[in-house]
């Protein structure tokens, strides 16, 4: 059995009658080659998924994280208005100002809100990335 330098598929010498043989040898070889390649695209394509989904996660999570920041603030924001006995100041009331309040910053958040989701989702994507290449 020999090497062909070009080609890098073991060609031997044989009678003619079997060339046929050697023949479907290249072809397995070659399916066996293309069907690597195409495992080797999937893996990427899987790697890529990963990270969009991750990266889908971080951002959820950096969002739901400023929406937490401004319902926080609109909270301490209330606390400085002075209370009025127009509509009374009912538990009722208190729990549906809160429920409004979470609501709205939800909203506000997804909206673009005050820029807190894109800092915290770049400061974390760079730790991110900085701890996937030390691995």
């Amino acid at each position: 059995m020999r090497i062909d330098a070009n080609s890098f598929m073991p060609t031997t010498t044989v009678p003619a009658g079997n060339s046929e043989i050697i023949a479907g040898q290249g072809t397995a070889f070659a399916d066996r080659l293309e069907k690597a390649i195409q495992n080797s695209g999937r893996a990427k394509t899987a790697d890529a998924a990963k990270t969009s989904a991750e990266d889908a996660k971080l951002r959820t999570a950096c969002r739901d994280m400023e929406a937490v920041f401004l319902n926080l603030m609109l909270t301490q924001m209330r606390e400085t208005v002075p209370k009025g006995n127009l509509l009374g100041n009912s538990r009722e009331e208190q729990m549906l100002t809160s429920m409004l309040d979470t609501e709205l910053t939800k909203n506000m958040a997804q909206a673009g809100g005050m820029g807190l989701a894109d800092m915290l989702y770049r400061q974390l994507s760079k730790t991110t990335i900085q701890g996937q290449a030390k691995k």
